[in-house]
């Protein structure tokens, strides 16, 4: 049976106790509640508040809703696959586990094994759930290809790889490591994203196109960053313990760029579409090259404060400040 059913999954949002329940009367310690999880430290799971996002998620989910009832009457090829992800779902996290259990899901690794453990985690978690919908905004707002908000959530692979990692995270923080590096290879597998579960990820993220993004243990992503397929946060090989980059919040990386070693790439900053940084790069600098070399970090004309390449997706402006080029 696919993963989140709702018979098989209606009680407690997928805690997988059902197997206790039907043994209770051989075992009678069965009927005392588990121990809660261990808190986890801020730096796993982001402390930004999740009461206005919860505002956010229900026109959200609204929205997704309202948007896959479009295209499934305007497709019936796609029918049934809309109501197995979205339409029989009563809320933006169960049909996220569903879709993304059915995803990473393999012979050995249960698609339901896998929804009870996504549901759970983003119970468990409001503040997840809030990436989540900053995430699904991020999408929309700033990719021009994505035409709704179902489009990203069913179809977007880095958005999808971005979630399962959050998971992965928090499962790393629980000790639960051999699950979260078996989660990670999965996502590596079938979305051509390889991200370390111990890697902290802020929110408002845009993988666009996603394939081949590599990202440290030890790397730090700040909020409403935008990074293209191909990049590479690692280390230069040499280094142990703390040896990936830390991105600030609103940083672009262009395509195929590669950023090696314990290096900090201040917020607002930009990188150029295959450049190699082995440097700090100031807040709101650009680094372009191989290896890169740094642009002054004056704002060019008409650019605001608030303008922050990670969300502005601006690939260009920098150019002329250094060549004659023009587009």
């Amino acid at each position: 049976m696919p993963a989140g059913q709702p018979h098989a999954h209606e009680a407690g949002g997928g805690g997988g106790g059902s197997g206790a329940a039907n043994h209770s009367n051989h075992h009678p310690a069965a009927h005392s509640p588990p121990p809660p999880p261990p808190a986890l430290p801020a730096e796993v799971v982001p402390a930004y508040p999740p009461p206005e996002s919860e505002d956010d998620e229900t026109w959200l989910w609204t929205q997704i809703k309202a948007e896959a009832r479009r295209d499934a009457d305007a497709e019936p090829a796609l029918a049934s696959f809309l109501y197995a992800t979205v339409l029989s779902h009563p809320s933006l996290p169960r049909s996220l586990s569903f879709h993304l259990a059915n995803k990473l899901c393999s012979s050995t690794l249960l698609s339901t094994l896998l929804y009870d453990l996504f549901l759970a985690t983003l119970a468990a978690h409001p503040s997840l759930r809030a990436a989540v919908v900053a995430d699904l905004l991020a999408a929309r707002s700033r990719d021009p290809a994505c035409v709704g908000f179902s489009h990203c959530l069913l179809n977007y692979k880095g958005f999808l790889a971005i979630q399962a990692h959050r998971i992965a995270h928090v499962l790393w923080a629980q000790q639960r490591r051999p699950l979260a590096l078996a989660l990670q290879s999965r996502v590596a597998d079938v979305f051509a994203v390889d991200i370390h579960p111990a890697a902290v990820v802020g929110k408002g993220i845009l993988l666009d196109h996603a394939t081949g993004v590599v990202i440290g243990e030890t790397a730090v992503v700040g909020d409403n960053v935008s990074i293209l397929h191909h990049v590479t946060l690692g280390g230069t090989g040499k280094a142990v313990g703390d040896r990936h980059p830390k991105i600030g919040d609103g940083v672009l990386i262009g395509a195929a760029a590669t950023i090696l070693g314990n290096v900090k790439i201040g917020s607002g900053a930009k990188i150029g579409a295959g450049s190699v940084v082995l440097i700090d790069v100031p807040a709101r600098s650009t680094a372009v090259g191989n290896p890169a070399r740094l642009i002054g970090g004056k704002k060019s004309e008409g650019e605001k404060d608030e303008d922050m390449p990670g969300e502005s997706m601006d690939h260009t402006s920098f150019i002329r400040q250094w060549s004659d080029y023009t587009i």
